[in-house]
C-alpha cells in the first residue's frame, strides 16, 4: 500500500492513476505488469513510449509533477537529463518511459518474462475515477 499525506492508495490505484497521467500526456503503448510472482522489490512495472526525447522528458517530468502535488512518493528518478529511457521509481510501482528504438532494443517484456496470464494490459485498468471527494484533492482530468 502506498501512503500519501491525504490518502492511501492500494498498487492497483496507484497503477490506474500513474496510466491516466501517462494517457494525458499523449504517452503511447502502455502496458503495465504484475511482478509479484517473479520479485519481491516492487509489484508492477509500467511500460510507456515517448515519440521523442523531448516527449520521453515531458511525460517523466509531468508525472512527477503530478503525484508531488498530491503527496505520492517518489523514491528515485534516473536518465531525466538524456531523455532516452527515463525510469521513476514509485516504491511498489516502476515506471520506464522510454524511446522506441530503446524499447525495441531492451525488450523489457521478454526480460521480465510475464506469462499472459499475470500480465496486465493498460487497457484493462478502468479510467481514473477518485478515489473520493478529497482524494486527490487537485487532480488533472485525464481527458
Amino acid at each position: 500500500m502506498v501512503s500519501s499525506a491525504n490518502s492511501a492508495l492500494t498498487v492497483s490505484q496507484l497503477t490506474q492513476y500513474l496510466i491516466a497521467v501517462l494517457e494525458a500526456t499523449k504517452g503511447e503503448a502502455i502496458e503495465a505488469y504484475d511482478t509479484t510472482p517473479l520479485t519481491p522489490l516492487f509489484e508492477r512495472v509500467i511500460l510507456v513510449t515517448g515519440n521523442s526525447i523531448r516527449h520521453v522528458k515531458a511525460l517523466a517530468r509531468h508525472l512527477i509533477d503530478e503525484t508531488k502535488k498530491i503527496g505520492i512518493p517518489i523514491l528515485g528518478v534516473e536518465g531525466e537529463a538524456v531523455g532516452e529511457w527515463v525510469l521513476i521509481d514509485f516504491g511498489s510501482v516502476v515506471v520506464h518511459i522510454m524511446l522506441p528504438a530503446v524499447r525495441a532494443y531492451y525488450r523489457l517484456e521478454e526480460l521480465w518474462g510475464t506469462p499472459p496470464a499475470v500480465r496486465v494490459a493498460a487497457a484493462a485498468v478502468p479510467p481514473w475515477q477518485p478515489l473520493s471527494p478529497a482524494f486527490p484533492p487537485d487532480a488533472p482530468s485525464p481527458s
